[in-house]
């Protein structure tokens, strides 16, 4: 009977009750989206990279070799050459390590040049491992390099399946406008999702890389097309000669293709207190301008670089969000005068001022929760809509959901403020009674 008033009450108002229904549910919707954005950002890149104790590259800044090494934001401006690569390698308190070559995409999508043991090693999560979902690995052999394994959302969203073939480009950008389109690669296998960027990674071989960068014997090839025309017959003949001359230029290729850098260097440890030494000797190592970074550190940083700007943004949020239920609170009182009447109907059928005084309190309740379910469903359908392009371009992977600790935090403590916000129209309302019930009287 109580809400049944309320709800009629707030009815016959609707365009005034819709009207501040919005601005609140906007208001919360700012402040839920920015919340949500935040504890997923950190969760996003938390889980990206696990099993890493070190990240070996040029010298540079720490976060840019952290988001270009691991989650594809930025570039690698320079390398670690093969030489600085064999002597880390052998370090003695090196467990493993894995070089991998950036600078190479697809559609949009990065390329990964790297070796067989990556896959054996590289962690996510709370250390999961690798798995293919279909196919195999690429081989680390030399003489077959043209294979390309490929995230989960590449497959996915560009129609891949095993043996399809594919041409790579330069940069990594959406737009290349130079493709290695001498160097067909053939996809030899489908990892399964892990809710990383490497579901949105391309990854071939080291010698894969190599070979893509020799540039195509263009002056073999006007040659032999030549050749073909002269001889102007299908025999089997032209056409063992023909693949006879395909292997050979391939091979050729491959001769050329010598490993000299990469971008950089995933490294293992043998025991986590070797994580500081081999930090140190990398950092003071004399032949090249390396440094080693810890990915838990690195993050770190990157946190605290951030929350000076998530409080900002969420302070802004609250302030609004304030301002809103304050515009609220002043809706409920200039409305008093006008529900003059109702409460001295209601007087008279026998409500109580403390009756009138609930009553409003209870439509301000029920306001605040018609915003706050507007609210979570206009976040989860933005971030629904939002999720390809923050995972495409920034490797934010953003798991879509109703409810969270935070989420929960807020809606309770906003319940709470709008109760307090609608203690001036209640409070009037509830002398308004008073005087009417003495007018009655």
């Amino acid at each position: 009977m109580f809400i049944k008033i309320a709800l009629k009450s707030l009815i016959n108002r609707k365009t005034t009750a819709w009207l501040t229904v919005l601005s609140v549910a906007t208001s919360l919707f700012v402040l839920l989206a920015v919340k949500q954005i935040s504890n997923q950002a950190k969760t996003s890149f938390g889980r990206t990279v696990s099993g890493v104790d070190l990240i070996v590259g040029a010298r540079t800044g720490q976060l840019n070799l952290l988001l270009a090494s691991v989650f594809r934001i930025g570039y690698v401006s320079n390398s670690v050459s093969w030489d600085s690569y064999q002597t880390i390698k052998t370090q003695k308190n090196v467990k493993w390590a894995v070089p991998i070559s950036l600078g190479d995409s697809h559609k949009g999508y990065s390329v990964l040049g790297t070796t067989q043991e990556y896959f054996d090693v590289f962690k996510y999560g709370n250390k999961q491992s690798l798995k293919l979902s279909q196919g195999k690995v690429f081989s680390n052999a030399t003489g077959n390099v043209q294979e390309v394994v490929l995230g989960s959302d590449v497959a996915k969203k560009l129609g891949y399946k095993l043996g399809d073939s594919l041409v790579l480009s330069h940069g990594v950008g959406v737009t290349s406008f130079h493709h290695h389109d001498h160097v067909r690669f053939t996809v030899s296998g489908i990892l399964a999702a892990t809710g990383t960027p490497i579901d949105q990674t391309l990854h071939i071989s080291l010698f894969g890389i190599e070979v893509m960068h020799v540039a195509p014997h263009a002056e073999e090839h006007e040659e032999h097309e030549e050749h073909d025309e002269h001889e102007g017959h299908e025999g089997h003949e032209g056409h063992d000669e023909h693949d006879e001359h395909d292997e050979h230029e391939e091979h050729a290729e491959h001769q050329q293709a010598k490993i000299e850098k990469v971008s950089a260097v995933l490294v293992g440890v043998k025991a986590k207190f070797a994580s500081l030494y081999v930090q140190k000797a990398v950092n003071d190592y004399k032949d090249e301008a390396l440094m080693a970074i810890i990915p838990g550190v690195a993050l770190t940083e990157l946190w605290q670089m951030m929350a000076s700007m998530e409080k900002v943004l969420l302070l802004i949020s609250i302030l609004v969000l304030f301002a809103t239920l304050l515009g609220m609170s002043t809706m409920l009182l200039a409305s008093m005068r006008e529900r003059s009447r109702e409460i001295s109907i209601l007087r008279v059928l026998g409500a109580s001022p403390l009756f009138i005084f609930c009553l409003i309190e209870l439509e301000v309740l029920v306001l605040t929760l018609i915003s706050l379910v507007l609210a979570m469903v206009m976040v989860w359908g933005v971030s629904l809509a939002t999720a390809p392009i923050l995972s495409a371009y920034y490797g934010i992977f953003i798991d879509v959901s109703f409810l969270s600790q935070d989420t929960l935090y807020i809606v309770f403590s906003v319940l709470a403020v709008s109760l307090f916000m609608g203690l001036l129209p209640a409070i009037s309302a509830y002398k308004n009674a008073l005087q009417t019930g003495l007018l009655v009287k």
